[in-house]
């Protein structure tokens, strides 16, 4: 209930002019889009959305929670498809509205355009920063020699069981005997 609350609020809060320029007009009113940036006709400068990114996506998730989605406008947090699916899906289940809810709940023309981003190659895999390029930048030591190490470690690994016969059969021969006389001996190192 507190979901449908808040989209209420902010429908008439953004509405308020448009209501009270034309409360019974059969065209539907042009509001200024609260989530966009608008520019200034008279000074030309832009200024940021009245709604800040976190709030639209506040806003986003009561009105999922609250089955109003299609009231919201469009914005970053909320793309056009999105909008469309959630008023067909709103018009098919056929919910009719209360007199008293009609004024909020009235069709509304938002004005401004959203901008669709361009769509930045290696997005779709998680790396932009590489994407299209043969090699990455420096890194670290370990990252850039990783290849080489794991190539040696795959051809150790290949013919290791033999590695294994052969020391063992090399260590047995240098042990020394407890008995005899102590003689510096070289041990071989394990090889892996």
């Amino acid at each position: 209930m507190a979901a449908l609350q808040a989209i209420k609020q902010f429908r008439l809060k953004e509405l308020a002019t448009a209501l009270t320029a034309a409360p019974e007009a059969t065209t539907r009113p042009k509001v200024p889009n609260p989530f966009l940036p608008r520019k200034n006709p008279e000074s030309g400068r832009w200024a940021p959305p009245k709604y800040s990114l976190r709030r639209q996506a506040e806003l986003v998730k009561l009105a999922r929670a609250s089955n109003t989605l299609h009231l919201l406008p469009p914005g970053l947090k909320l793309g056009v498809q999105q909008l469309a699916t959630a008023a067909s899906t709103q018009s098919a289940t056929g919910t009719s509205a209360s007199p008293s809810e009609e004024v909020w709940a009235q069709d509304v023309e938002w004005e401004g355009e959203l901008k669709k981003k361009k769509a930045v190659p290696g997005a779709e895999i998680g790396s932009k920063l590489y994407a299209g390029r043969r090699r990455m930048f420096k890194g670290h030591k370990w990252e850039r020699t990783r290849e080489a190490r794991e190539e040696e470690r795959r051809k150790a690994m290949e013919h290791m069981s033999k590695r294994i016969v052969g020391f063992k059969a090399s260590y047995r021969r240098k042990i020394p005997n407890p008995a005899s006389i102590p003689q510096a001996t070289s041990y071989t190192k394990l090889p892996f």
